[in-house]
This record gives C-alpha cells, structure tokens and sequence, in this order.
C-alpha cells in the first residue's frame, strides 16, 4: 500500500513538470525585470579595458669583480638608493698596490735601458759615418738590435703597469647606473674569486610594466602604439601613469593563448614605483578613438547580446531611461562585427542600453539595473 502510494506521488509530481514545461511565458509591460545595463561609448578593446599586469626594473644586474680578493669594505644595505659611479664594495687593494710599485720600476728600469741603448747606438752610427773603417757594420747592426730590444722591454713594461693600475681599480665596485641595492650575495672580510656575483642592484629611474593581450585583440595594440596607455597600482589608484609600448611579444602563452606587451613609464612625481608592484593598463582611450575615426571606423562598439531582429532583419537596441527606468525599442545600423561585439550608428555616447535579455523586454517597461 505504501509502494502504490509512492508510486502515485511520483506520477503526479512528473504530470505537474511536464505540463508547466508546455507553458509559455507571458511578458507583461508592470513586470519589473532585473537587467545588465553599459552606458554606450563605454566599452572599447584595448582603449578602454583594464589589463592586469606587474612592474619591473629597466636593468638588472648581478655585479661583481675582475679580479679575485678578500672584501674589505661594503659601504651599502639592501634599499639603499643609490647613484651612478657610487662606491657598492671594495677589495683590500695592498697585493695590487704593491704589483703596480713593482710593474713601475721595471718600467723605470726599461727606460733606462732604452737611454743606455739609445747613446750607444748614436755612438757607433756617428763614428761609422764619419770613419766607416773605424768600426764595423756589424757593431753597427748589434747595436741597432739592442736599441730595438730596449724599446720593446718599455712597451712590455708600459703595458705591465697599465694592466697593474687597470687591476688596482678593479677592487672598487662602483654602480653603473641610478638603482636600488636588493641583494648582497658576501659579507664583508670574505675572499672572494673574479666574476663571483657580490650585488644586485636595479635601475629603477625607469619602470617596465607587462600585460598579457588576448590574440583576438592584438590588432589593436598598433593604435596603442601610436597613442599611448595608462598605468595604475592597485595601491594607488587615483593615480594614472603615462606609458609607452616598449616591446610586443611574438610568441603567444600555449596555455593562456595571449601575447606579453611590455609598457615602460618613468617614475611619478606622487610615489615611488617598485619592483614587483601590481595594477592594471589601457590604452589612450580619447586619442585610440579619434585614430579609429581616422581610419574610417565610424561608429560605437556595443556587445552582441544587446542587440536583437525583427522579421524584416532590422537591429534593434533597447535604450533605458535613466530617470524613469524604462526602456524603449531603438533601430540601429550594424556597420560590421568586431572581436568583442558590433560596431553600430543610431546611438549617442553616454546613453544606457540593455546588455542582456532583450527577448524578454517590451515596449515601456520598468526594469532594475543589477549592478
């Protein structure tokens, strides 16, 4: 008895789906119905849609010494600010110092050779002129050679110490450009070996931001290019931060299927800009639009949902009244599709139009814009 009871239940409840299935909702102008709403002129591709994205130094670079030593001096903390030729670490410089005293006095020694070498020669090349039966040729050529041999030794001698001074200046480390100091690899009284990363440092008188660009939409960086874009930081956000395209990626990410675009701005006057920092870009939307005009793309892009037909094929908009709330059937002209809806003519920037639903809105009826 329970089972059939059950049984019963379950048929009835299956009848009930069924028939409500068959129904067909009936659209009423009091109905208030809930709707997404964009003011025209709102929505563009990359001139006017945000792009997360995170900034990064101009330069890096891991720094080090030409030669090998033992770290006598490290003159700087991680953060310190840093200018161009400031001193970042020095080596004790007592071996170097005493190899160039020793490279100069063979120097010295050389040069005096060359004296002694340069008399006796003078000597026995006059004697020859005037009494060739005085000496011989040969003396004459011994002579010629030892001069010879002089001069090279200064020119050995010469480059010894210029190598000696070179090696001496290389215990200090200096900074190649205006940065931030981020990373000490020694400390202070370690021997270190030639080449041995000692410090980091980051150029930071200029910043790099990089996006990541949908390949439906990178036709449009070109116009970006030409006019420019705008960076803000999610910790400050009042601030917009102009910015050129720097470079394009060529290869897009296998699995995200966009294209790195890299921005470079210099620093702001209102804060400093860090390595690391997170925000958002677009491009120049005022100047991407007036290009757009230019190139004979009239228009507004809206999205495709927001449109709909009639029988005869003409597009339709629903167009909401702020104040009333209330829309109305708007005829536009689609003048073609783009990536991310159409470009149309009929509207006027700064009107509301319906984004969604349009089926299921009538003539003068209320609605309740979702945020």
């Amino acid at each position: 008895m329970k089972k059939r009871l059950m049984l019963t239940m379950l048929l009835i409840t299956t009848l009930v789906a069924m028939l409500g299935c068959g129904e067909k909702e009936v659209i009423t102008k009091d109905e208030i119905r809930p709707i997404k709403a964009i003011k025209v002129g709102e929505m563009e591709p990359f001139g006017g849609r945000w792009y997360p994205g995170k900034a990064t130094a101009t330069q890096v670079a891991n720094l080090s010494f030409r030669v090998p030593g033992t770290v006598a001096r490290i003159p700087v903390d991680l953060g310190d600010q840093v200018k161009q030729g400031a001193l970042l670490a020095r080596l004790d410089p007592q071996d170097y110092q005493v190899a160039l005293n020793s490279a100069q006095a063979q120097l010295s020694k050389a040069n005096s050779g060359l004296d002694l070498a340069v008399s006796e020669h003078e000597r026995v090349a006059r004697v020859f002129d005037k009494d060739p039966g005085a000496v011989s040729k040969s003396l004459v050529d011994v002579r010629k050679a030892q001069l010879d041999a002089a001069k090279a030794e200064v020119v050995s001698a010469q480059a010894a110490v210029e190598s000696a001074m070179d090696n001496l200046s290389y215990t200090s480390l200096k900074s190649p450009y205006e940065g931030v100091v981020v990373e000490k690899f020694v400390e202070q009284f370690e021997d270190v070996q030639a080449k041995q990363s000692i410090i980091r440092i980051l150029d930071t008188s200029s910043i790099e931001f990089t996006v990541n660009i949908p390949e439906t939409l990178m036709e449009h960086v070109d116009k970006v290019k030409k006019t420019g874009a705008y960076v803000v930081f999610d910790a400050f956000p009042d601030v917009e931060i102009p910015a050129k395209v720097k470079e394009v990626g060529e290869e897009p990410s296998k699995t995200t299927r966009t294209y790195p675009v890299t921005l470079i701005m210099e620093q702001p006057e209102q804060f400093k800009v860090l390595a690391g920092m997170a925000g958002k870009a677009k491009g120049d939307k005022k100047a991407t639009a007036e290009i757009a005009a230019e190139e004979g793309l009239v228009g507004i892009e809206i999205p495709i949902t927001a449109t709909f037909s009639d029988e005869a094929k003409q597009s339709f908009v629903w167009v909401v009244d702020e104040s009333s709330k209330q829309v109305s059937k708007r005829a536009i002209t689609v003048i073609n599709l783009t990536e991310n809806g159409a470009m149309v003519t009929g509207l006027q920037p700064g009107e509301m139009i319906a984004t969604a639903g349009a089926n299921m809105l009538v003539e003068g009826q209320q609605v309740r814009i979702l945020e």
